[in-house]
Parts: structure tokens; C-alpha cells; sequence
């Protein structure tokens, strides 16, 4: 159950002209073509002078982003005069850095910013979040209402400091044609998961399952989703794992049983998955060699696919279809782990408020949302998901199979010794036993 009001969450970045070390601006002016107006946000209806003039900034850790341009062109064609500019500055979000809260009062601070549910503790939040419009405000008229009400985070008081933009999951990158030609069902159930493994092994695929064995380990997308499943409206639960309380590991056994039975069946090489150096790049390019099955990975990676295509030469000379979903950790099917990524604030002290509300109000709306998931390649905030092909098995689970992460409730303290344990187990460094009674000290 969300809990309005209990952590705040905000990030502001501030481009002070002093610290832009690292800037790469996308401003869009004359001399660009412009679509035509009526591919623009259907029902938006302007409220200023449509010759006003000014600029507005928005600032992110992105080195581009081209989906904001697409919407920058769109809004133009209502007021062709507003020169929209997207700032990006290395570091910016560095919880110590000791730069967003000082530089939000500066003369050069952006008009709309990054936001990010990981950023509710950070040391300057209440400041940051001082300075924050609240987007709810009925006067503004932004419709938060076509924004899937579980990614909202609300004050106590219903204020909302950030609009999601992206969200993300986790789950397997499928590469359909595989499982086409070797006349198997992609599956929808964990014993058709072995089932599935154990045909591509015979078949000849020396990793029917891979991903990248950092961090929260290669079975992340199998053990977690189901864990808070497991975990989800259990106060008790959610109080004794908050706490730390040693015998709160018992919470994780069955996820650590499940992840244990996966990996006794021999289906995942570790050493191949250890080559793998992030959980990007050498994902996605390994995948596209066209002879790995399923790859377990997160949508933020997913985003990165369809650019990376032409760079693979053997995606190049041999294009498959490939799709993301869930992975099947019961026999009822996955789960849908969704988190915000990206949120935009605004800065309540900016130079153009009206304005910049204006692009608010064009934004927030089913289309443009949409859209620009769709052009990222991330899941939609919005309640009509209208998902695009590569998120389509994600559409269609159940609503009881969907987790919103910022209304479970679990800490970051014992969600990191839920994804040490993990990764002890998957590697066989620790039994499930030894993991369970080691919750809260996992290093």
C-alpha cells in the first residue's frame, strides 16, 4: 500500500553556467521542417499568445534525447516561437556532489529537470523540493489523470512534485525466430520455461537462457519479480525485512528456492554470462549474434536495441524478430515490475512559468507520453498502455500480475541483501539455507 507522504522524492539540476562542463544542447529554431499541425497532441487547446517569445530549458543526464526534440517540433507548431532547449551535464546526479539544491537558486536554473524515485534520500531533497511546483495543482490544468495513478508519488497533503515520463520492468529479450524455426512455444509458465530450455539444449543452443552476471546476478528478472509477489500486502513481512530483523531471510527462501531449481538444470553457462561486461552495450550485441534464445535483461536495455542494430554485423546480415517478456516464475505465469525512470519537475522559480506550463500541459497527455515511450523503446506511465510490439506480452497480464515498486513498500537496505542473496545463490557461493540466515549481512 503507498504510503503518501512518507519519502519524498525530487532532483533538480541546475545549470550554472560555472559547472556546465559538460553540456550538449539541442535547441530547435528556425529552418527545421515542422510537422503538420494536426499530428499534434489531439484535444491540447493553447491558453497563450501564440507569438509569445521565450526560452525554456530542460535539463537530464541523457547525452541525447530525441524523443524530447520530436516533442519540442510538436509543440512549436503552437507556438513557433518558443526556443526549447535540452541541456545534458555530466555528474549532475551525484547524490554528494553538493551542486542541486545551491545551483536551483542560481539565475541559470532549468525550467523542467530529471527526476527519480531514487533520489528521495538524498541529502538536499527538502530543499530541492521546496523550490518544486506542485503539478497537481487544479490551476495548471495538467491531466494527471491519463498517468497510471500507482507511479504517482503524492504528499500527504495530494501535491505531486513529479510527472512520470518512462518506467521500466524486467524480464527476457526472446528472439522469436529461434523458437519459430525450432517449432517451440514461447514460455508462459516455469515448467515451459524448462521445458523450452531443455529443447533448445537438444537442439544444439549451448545457452538457451544468458544475461549479465553483475550486481543483482543473471536470474534478477526470474527470482525478483516472484519475490515481491510473495512479499506484496504482507505488513508483517514488509516491517521485519524494513527492520533488518535476521529472521526476515526466511521471507526470501521461496525466490531463493525457485532460482536454485533454475540453475541446477545446467541451462545457464555463468562464465559465458561473466564475459559480458555491462548490462547494455554487450547485452544487446551479444543477443544480436542471433544464436542466444532468451536473454534475461531490463527494459532499460531493451531502450537501446533498435540503435544498435545496423552496429551488429551479424544482426546486419541475419535480422530476427525479437520481443521482451515477463519471465515465467509460476504456473500462473510472470510478473510485471514496473518502476518509474524518468520523471520531469519544474522549477516553481522559473522565468517563464506560464510557458513552461503550457509545454506541461501539451506533454502530459496519452499521446505524447506514448509516443515518446514508443521512440525510446520504455514502458508508458500512461493507464492506456497502448503498447508498442517489443512490450505487447506485458500488456497482456493480468492487473494481479503487475507490482508497482514505489507502492511496495521494501527499503533499499533489505531490497540490496534480496538481490546479494540472489546473486550468492545463482553463483553457487551460497546454499539457500546459508543465504536465508545470512540476511542482513550479505556483503
Amino acid at each position: 500500500m503507498k504510503k503518501a507522504g512518507k519519502k519524498r522524492w525530487l532532483i533538480v539540476l541546475a545549470v550554472a553556467a560555472a559547472a556546465a562542463a559538460a553540456v550538449l544542447m539541442l535547441t530547435l529554431g528556425g529552418g527545421r521542417k515542422k510537422p503538420a499541425v494536426q499530428e499534434t497532441a489531439a484535444g491540447f487547446t493553447p491558453r497563450l499568445d501564440p507569438k509569445a517569445e521565450c526560452p525554456i530549458t530542460v535539463a537530464g543526464h541523457y547525452d541525447n534525447f530525441e524523443a524530447l526534440e520530436a516533442e519540442f517540433i510538436r509543440f512549436n507548431q503552437y507556438y513557433p516561437n518558443v526556443r526549447l532547449t535540452y541541456v545534458k551535464m555530466d555528474g549532475y546526479d551525484k547524490r554528494d556532489r553538493g551542486i542541486l539544491s545551491t545551483a536551483l537558486a542560481g539565475g541559470e536554473a532549468p525550467d523542467i529537470f530529471f527526476t527519480y524515485p531514487k533520489m528521495a534520500d538524498w541529502p538536499d531533497n527538502d530543499a530541492i523540493l521546496a523550490a518544486s511546483k506542485n503539478l497537481a495543482d487544479p490551476a495548471l490544468g495538467i491531466d494527471l489523470s491519463c498517468v497510471r495513478e500507482s507511479l504517482l508519488r503524492k504528499e500527504a497533503d495530494g501535491s505531486v512534485f513529479s510527472v512520470p515520463v518512462y518506467t521500466t520492468t524486467w524480464g527476457m529479450l526472446v528472439n522469436e525466430d529461434i523458437f519459430a524455426k525450432e517449432k517451440i512455444a514461447v514460455p508462459q509458465t516455469y515448467s515451459e520455461l524448462l521445458s523450452a530450455c531443455e529443447a533448445l539444449k537438444k537442439a544444439g543452443y549451448a545457452n538457451p537462457v544468458m544475461g549479465y552476471n553483475r550486481g543483482n546476478g543473471v536470474l534478477y528478472p526470474l527470482y525478483y519479480p516472484y519475490f515481491c509477489a510473495l512479499i506484496r500486502g504482507n505488513e508483517t513481512a514488509l516491517n521485519d525485512l524494513n527492520a533488518m530483523k535476521p529472521e526476515a531471510g526466511e521471507y526470501i527462501r521461496a525466490a531463493l528456492a525457485l532460482e536454485s531449481d533454475f540453475m541446477e538444470h545446467g541451462y545457464i553457462d555463468l562464465e559465458a554470462c561473466n564475459e559480458l561486461e555491462k548490462d547494455y552495450d554487450p547485452v544487446i550485441m551479444r543477443f544480436f549474434e542471433g544464436d542466444v534464445p532468451m536473454m534475461m535483461t531490463t527494459g532499460n536495455t531493451v531502450s537501446g536495441t533498435e540503435k544498435r542494430q545496423s552496429k551488429s554485423e551479424s544482426y546486419t546480415a541475419h535480422p530476427f524478430r525479437y520481443s521482451f517478456y515477463p519471465v515465467p516464475s509460476t504456473e500462473e505465469g510472470g510478473y510485471f515490475i514496473n518502476e518509474v525512470s524518468l520523471g520531469f519537475g519544474v522549477n516553481q522559480n522559473s522565468r517563464n512559468p506560464e510557458m513552461v506550463n503550457e509545454f506541461m500541459r501539451f506533454l502530459v497527455s496519452t499521446d505524447e507520453l506514448n509516443g515518446m515511450a514508443k521512440a525510446k523503446r520504455l514502458v508508458t506511465p500512461c493507464v492506456d498502455m497502448s503498447l508498442d510490439g517489443m512490450y505487447a506480452a506485458f500488456g497482456k497480464l493480468d492487473a494481479q500480475r503487475i507490482i508497482n515498486l514505489s507502492e511496495l513498500g521494501l527499503l533499499e537496505a533489505p531490497a540490496d541483501q534480496v538481490n546479494k542473496a540472489g546473486k550468492m545463490v545463482s553463483d553457487g557461493l551460497m546454499t539457500v539455507d546459508e543465504a536465508v540466515a545470512a540476511f542482513g549481512s550479505i556483503q
